[in-house]
């Protein structure tokens, strides 16, 4: 769905997804929450987990700070891209994992903008991060990829 804004308020959103990702990197709770709308939603792609709410978000958002952040000895911005429906960062991130070993991870993430705060975040990432990044968030969100299909077969 495109989206039409105008020249204030797209700049206004890209600046709070800026906002949005200097305040997470800084660990700073409140204030990453206070970017998100009321249902943040956010999508972990491919594997199709989703799960909506500030309840969620600020599950995922509590294990990331305590647990992802400390374990992430690196990252490197390595594109961003803006649209009127959000910015999109790509990222190759590092990870020590248990006995010091250190994976690279690459990832997009997709700050998706509602109408005056960010609805949410599509993440799109290999299983094993995505399970390491989200942590127990990962485990509130539906499989959307199992799902009934809302495509019908017609009958004889």
């Amino acid at each position: 769905m495109s989206v039409v804004r105008t020249a204030e308020e797209r700049e206004r959103l890209i600046a709070l997804a800026h906002r949005h990702a200097a305040v997470e990197a800084a660990g700073d709770m409140e204030a990453t929450m206070a970017t998100l709308d009321d249902n943040p939603r956010y999508e972990l792609l491919p594997t199709g987990i989703v799960f909506t709410g500030r309840d969620a978000a600020r599950t995922y958002y509590e294990h990331f700070f305590s647990t992802f952040q400390p374990a992430a000895v690196g990252g490197e911005l390595r594109a961003e891209y803006v649209s009127d429906e959000g910015v999109a960062q790509e990222y190759v991130i590092t990870v020590r994992g248990p006995g010091g070993v250190k994976e690279r991870f690459p990832i997009v993430s997709v700050l998706t903008f509602g109408e005056t705060l960010l609805s949410g975040e599509r993440v799109y990432g290999e299983d094993r991060l995505l399970r390491l990044l989200f942590g127990p968030a990962y485990l509130l969100g539906q499989n959307m990829s199992a799902a009934p299909s809302r495509h019908h077969q017609a009958r004889d």
